[in-house]
């Protein structure tokens, strides 16, 4: 065999191998800074819960759905539960597996973007075996407040609802992000507001997608403004009719 045949394979380097396990490691410890923080934060809220009942309704599973930029109290109020999370291929993905594996959820990798159908349709089993999963429908990257794809096919492979939340809190920072994620102060007051069940059916076309992606949006944004209105925020910036 000619060496023109040969397809040589390249062994990491020493180097590379020190890289990584050097990366791997400052990833657990921002990754304990992170969960310590956002626990310590908590532990102060004055969170007031609505419709706790209808969070998981029935047996079945379930698809708990609030925007992006919200999630730093979901992630706490409803760790060790044994939910499931959806979480990116990238690097950033990386560390958010490594944050909510230490708040006790279950990790399937993928999005809505690359690997994201492989993803959706592994999560979609999980959910239709009773698993339930908290989901950023206008995640990994945006754009804020609108509906992707993602979250509509698995809740139509998988039967189960879509329950949206909304999601405030009185004294928070805002971060300058695409999501403008929100960071509650210490001692806040803040809201968790659980909505009505959505349903998506097992046959669809592209104008039946298009209606359930907006009863969504503004089903989670008006929780979301009726939370904002509860924490004293009256200037709500997104659509709701």
């Amino acid at each position: 065999m000619s060496e023109d045949n040969v397809t040589s394979v390249t062994e990491p380097s020493p180097d590379d191998a020190v890289k990584t396990a050097r990366r791997m490691a400052r990833q657990r410890k921002m990754a304990v800074a992170i969960v310590l923080l956002v626990k310590s934060i908590f532990a102060t809220l004055r969170l007031k819960l609505e419709n706790m009942d209808g969070l998981v309704p029935g047996e079945n599973g379930a698809i708990l759905v609030t925007w992006h930029g919200r999630t730093l109290i979901p992630a706490a109020l409803l760790r060790n539960r044994g939910y499931w999370a959806l979480v990116s291929l990238s690097r950033d993905g990386d560390l958010q597996t490594e944050i909510f594996q230490r708040f006790g959820y279950q990790i399937v990798r993928g999005s809505t973007g690359r690997g994201g159908v492989r993803g959706a349709l592994q999560m979609a089993r999980k959910v239709k075996e009773g698993g339930v999963l908290s989901f950023t429908p206008d995640g990994p990257r945006g754009p804020s407040h609108k509906v992707q794809a993602g979250v509509i096919l698995m809740a139509q492979k998988s039967g189960v609802p879509i329950i949206p939340v909304g999601i405030s809190s009185s004294w928070r920072y805002l971060v300058h992000s695409w999501d403008s994620y929100m960071i509650p102060l210490p001692f806040a007051r803040a809201w968790f507001i659980v909505g009505d069940p959505i349903y998506v059916p097992a046959e669809l076309n592209d104008s039946d997608r298009e209606e359930i992606s907006n009863r969504l949006e503004l089903a989670v944004n008006r929780l979301e403004r009726e939370a904002e209105r509860r924490c004293g925020h009256l200037d709500y910036p997104w659509r709701t009719e």
